[in-house]
């Protein structure tokens, strides 16, 4: 018997068009994956802070994800620095971004600040990379750029005069503190990193962070860890979606000249991490802060459009 079946069932597209259209369909979600993995980092560190300190569980976390890089990097023949200097730019930004910015980050929601205030400020760092790029690579600050940083900043003080820490106050300057180790870092790895391999340089970002935090944590904290199910769950995902998962979706956008949309999805994180630590933390926004989110919001968003 002949068969029946439209031309419609029976055609499939060419291997190349459906190669581009996997290709189309991948590269759009990858803004989506991102803005929901870099969020949740600050949801998964506040459960996993209550069973152990600070530099504990960045030890835990840089040590993971430094193993499974270094390991993919040697299984799939990365290349690795070819000079001293290579290595120590390397070292400088895992220092700056990782160590430097997650140790406050941490710290800060140790002390009680909220995981969706903590979005906001890192939140902003598009804005305070463009002021960073002006002041140290004299790059071009526009006017946009300029309204944008100085809306962003005054989303920011809405949401603090909202909700004070009261005695507290050094939650908001540690976590600040940490906003700038993660614009320096981004700067000092456009200036000096910029053609790193991601599975070598990344892995040896992390090797370093690990051995920093893990020289200070000792003294500190005494390695203390109550083994839970919520401390082992929240360790996996910071390791392997967030420290690994996370960059490594933003570093293929800037190499696939998706800058300028890397810094609009920065917009997107302050709600997402907000309306995460509402559904799994009970955070709760009052309106006055809810507006401070949506000023910093649009202010980022304004600052990174087209040109």
């Amino acid at each position: 018997m002949s068969s029946t079946l439209s031309p419609c069932l029976t055609r499939s597209l060419p291997p190349s068009r459906s190669a581009q259209l996997l290709s189309a369909v991948a590269a759009s979600s990858l803004p989506l994956l991102f803005i929901l993995l870099w969020s949740s980092g600050y949801v998964a560190g506040k459960i996993a802070l209550p069973h152990t300190g600070p530099l504990t569980l960045l030890t835990l976390r840089f040590g993971l994800a430094a193993v499974v890089l270094l390991a993919v990097a040697g299984a799939t023949g990365a290349p690795w620095p070819q000079r001293v200097r290579g290595w120590v730019h390397l070292a400088v930004v895992g220092l700056l971004m990782q160590v430097l910015h997650f140790s406050c980050i941490y710290f800060a929601l140790q002390w009680g600040l909220s995981a969706g205030v903590a979005g906001l400020l890192i939140g902003l760092m598009p804005l305070a990379t463009a002021l960073g790029a002006h002041l140290w690579l004299a790059e071009r600050l526009n006017a946009r750029q300029t309204l944008g940083l100085l809306g962003g900043l005054a989303g920011v003080a809405l949401v603090i005069a909202d909700k004070p820490l009261g005695g507290a106050w050094t939650a908001y300057a540690v976590a600040s503190l940490g906003l700038l180790g993660l614009v320096a870092g981004t700067l000092y790895q456009k200036r000096f990193c910029a053609h790193m391999d991601l599975r070598s340089g990344a892995g040896i970002q992390m090797a370093v962070s690990a051995a920093a935090v893990a020289a200070v944590a000792g003294p500190l904290e005494g390695f203390a860890i109550d083994w839970t199910f919520e401390l082992m769950g929240a360790w996996l995902w910071l390791a392997l979606v967030n420290s690994i998962g996370a960059f490594s979706l933003m570093f293929v956008m800037i190499r696939r000249g998706q800058a300028g949309q890397v810094a609009r999805l920065f917009f997107l994180i302050p709600g997402v991490s907000a309306l995460m630590g509402f559904v799994l933390l009970g955070e709760r926004l009052a309106p006055l802060a809810v507006a401070g989110f949506a000023l910093s919001a649009l202010a980022v968003c304004a600052a990174a459009g087209k040109k």
